[in-house]
């Protein structure tokens, strides 16, 4: 979601400067800073925005600069000549340069006349928002190939742990199953071998991850090929990532392997780099 947009325009009389940028958020907060004879239009600047943008801290800037010798604040004479006869009446003697400092800083002295909003400007303003606003899309864009490709390169560092998982499963259980045994044998008793076995099957069942690893590689493929999809799935593939992490740490309290466990630790570490980064995925 992060991205930087900035267009200009040279106008007769003023120079009109608009810059976007955009910082990781999970809604759209839009901040504004326009001149204040621009806020009537400020509503229609934001839709645009938020047409096109959808989510990020945004931070929207509207410059105006005056390049022709021309003001909308006059001096307002009547109240300008009357401060100074009412000051002369106090101080005759007084000098007018001094007096005019003063007078100029006293309310009323100086007035601004309120600038209507010329449409053929603002056709140009919007112009220019939306150079900027596609701008920062095609900052987001490169930065959003980037992002594809670590979460591609994640997501089969996940799947090729997950075929070493699967793989030592099978001396997992071995272990599983001689190490009982060997408990049982430290105890010398004698027990009913058909009764042993059981609850062998029973314990060792409370250990089968058979449903987990098909889920987890489930997982892995929708998450890729959501990432392929053209339409923004930031939040989906947020959702994704936590039944993936759900999977693993069940595969992993049930796993009681030492080697498979370390797997584990190593999807849950590419999983966390994906997590990371997907904050900054619409």
């Amino acid at each position: 979601m992060t991205g930087f947009g900035k267009s200009v325009e040279q106008l007769p009389s003023k120079k009109i400067t608009i810059e976007l940028k955009s910082l990781n958020s999970k809604s759209l907060d839009l901040n504004a800073r326009i001149p204040s004879y621009y806020r009537e239009k400020e509503l229609e600047m934001r839709k645009t925005i938020a047409a096109s943008l959808l989510r990020g801290k945004v931070d929207f800037s509207l410059y105006i600069e005056v390049t022709a010798e021309e003001t909308t604040t006059t001096i307002n004479k009547g109240v300008v000549k009357e401060y100074m006869d009412q000051l002369r009446e106090i101080d005759p003697d007084a000098d007018t340069v001094e007096l005019l400092k003063m007078v100029v800083r006293m309310p009323d002295a100086l007035k601004t006349e309120r600038e209507e909003i010329d449409e053929s400007e603002f056709e140009v303003i919007e112009k220019a928002l939306q150079y900027a606003i596609d701008q920062l899309d095609e900052y987001r864009i490169a930065e959003g190939k980037v992002l594809e490709e670590d979460f591609q390169l994640r997501i089969q560092n996940i799947a090729e742990l997950l075929e070493k998982v699967i793989a030592m499963d099978g001396d997992r259980m071995t272990s599983v199953r001689e190490r009982l045994r060997r408990a049982l044998d430290d105890l010398k008793e004698q027990v009913d071998e058909n009764r042993f076995e059981q609850e062998l099957i029973y314990y060792l069942e409370k250990f089968d991850i058979t449903e987990e690893k098909v889920r987890l590689n489930n997982h892995l493929n929708y998450f890729t090929q959501t990432l392929q999809s053209s339409k923004s799935n930031g939040r989906k593939l947020g959702f994704i990532t936590q039944e993936i992490g759900r999977e693993i740490n069940t595969i992993g309290s049930k796993s009681n392997y030492a080697p498979m466990q370390q797997l584990v630790v190593q999807m849950k570490d590419e999983l966390e780099k994906i997590k990371e980064q997907l904050l900054n995925v619409l």
